[in-house]
């Protein structure tokens, strides 16, 4: 059964609560997301929020130590997790439904009441640099992040999110408490309870615990401004045995009308094992063990792209596959077949997903954060089901052009001029 019920419900301090219930499970999740992330960071605070999700697990006045947090989690055998993105910042337990209370009790212990005790702050830079260490090493991550470098330049969306080594080191405690103080506010966060719980009960104990907060300011980015005029590479020399590349397009932004057509478009270029894009590259011609493709949608702008690891002296054998089959699906028309797949997938993936509460949470709260508005289930399967052969075209041919091509690459070269020279439909 989906989960196609919800209810919202909004404190006078601004506070916005969405319940799914779902009777089937015996499981509830405890989702609260923050309008914060990495895009309303500045040159000087960039890393911060990836940073500020460590800490709140580093110790309360209620439970002094990281461990004393994740031991009360762990005795429970319940989930417990964070992650920060660009445009948000998300903290979750998951737990048996009979502790939800403790779940809920140990989560805004967390972000209402953390610390931030300087010893700890100045330990965790090290983690945080080899994490980004980590990153730097694992060309099939990084890639993506020279890809968003690549289109959105010198700007906050551009930047990574783990920041810059330099910057981490010079974090305070104020750093983190005015973070806090400037996005933690009841009117900036998003609490999802999705699972088998008590309505009334779930309402009164999150008023209780934010109820009291008073409302806040919160800061704004700024918007990104897309002027490209040609295709555009970026090239990251690095010595490899394998070169990983991102080959893409500016696509649209959250909520777009076209967003549907695009999931379709999608599904059938590269995000299944029968994809277009991935039959050509690696079934037919073994080019790489792995190839697949995705979407991102920010409020403002988004992007489209496929990404792959092959041998370093066939980069430009892949990417001229990649943009053949681009250039044909934006000339000739999908089958009737083809289309009735891609959604029957799409439909699939998302019944399936769906079946965990954790996903059912993420599911509504990120609706709720980003868009402020909530499509269900059910309403999602139907725009899917209304998407045709025409606009599945009429997508392609607006974003598979010249002038929106960008290429990212990690791989042992020096000169991005020879795939410059590729980036032609």
């Amino acid at each position: 059964m989906l989960p196609n019920s919800f209810q919202k419900t909004t404190l006078k301090n601004g506070l916005r609560i969405i319940t799914v219930p779902l009777r089937q499970v015996k499981s509830v999740t405890v989702l609260i997301m923050v309008g914060a992330g990495s895009r309303y960071e500045t040159r000087q605070t960039n890393g911060l929020s990836h940073f500020l999700e460590h800490m709140f697990f580093k110790g309360t006045e209620k439970r002094p130590t990281r461990f004393d947090i994740y031991s009360a989690i762990d005795a429970l055998g319940g989930e417990f997790n964070a992650g920060t993105a660009k445009d948000y910042i998300e903290f979750y337990i998951k737990v048996a439904s009979p502790h939800f209370d403790l779940a809920l009790d140990v989560l805004t212990d967390c972000l209402l009441h953390s610390k931030f005790v300087e010893k700890e702050i100045e330990l965790e830079k090290g983690v945080i640099i080899e994490e980004i260490n980590l990153y730097e090493d694992t060309p099939i991550i990084k890639v993506g992040d020279v890809f968003e470098e690549l289109l959105y330049d010198d700007s906050p969306l551009g930047w990574e999110i783990t920041g810059k080594k330099e910057v981490i080191k010079k974090f305070k405690r104020k750093d983190f408490l005015t973070y806090v103080g400037d996005f933690f506010v009841p009117n900036n966060l998003v609490v999802t309870i999705a699972g088998d719980f008590k309505q009334k009960k779930v309402l009164e104990m999150i008023d209780n615990y934010f109820g009291g907060l008073p409302k806040g300011s919160v800061p704004k980015w700024d918007e990104v401004q897309e002027e490209q005029e040609e295709p555009d590479v970026l090239l990251r020399p690095k010595k490899t045995d394998q070169a990983h590349f991102r080959l893409g397009v500016r696509a649209f932004p959250l909520g777009h009308k076209n967003r549907y057509a695009m999931a379709i478009l999608d599904t059938i270029l590269g995000k299944t094992a029968s994809s277009r894009i991935n039959v050509e590259v690696r079934e037919k011609r073994g080019l790489a063990y792995y190839v697949r493709s995705g979407r991102q949608a920010y409020k403002d702008v988004g992007h489209w792209a496929t990404q792959a690891g092959v041998d370093v002296g066939k980069l430009g054998e892949a990417v001229k596959v990649i943009l053949t089959e681009l250039a044909k699906i934006k000339r000739t028309k999908i089958k009737n077949g083809e289309l009735k797949r891609a959604k029957e997938h799409l439909k699939g993936r998302l019944i399936l997903s769906l079946e965990d509460s954790r996903a059912v949470a993420s599911f509504y709260g990120e609706q709720e954060l980003l868009e402020n508005k909530i499509k269900t289930p059910k309403e999602v399967i139907a725009r899917l089901d209304e998407v045709t052969i025409e606009d599945v075209s009429r997508t392609a041919q607006e974003i598979f052009v010249p002038e929106r091509l960008n290429l990212a690459v990690i791989g042992p070269y020096q000169d991005d001029s020879r795939f410059k020279d590729l980036l032609k439909l």
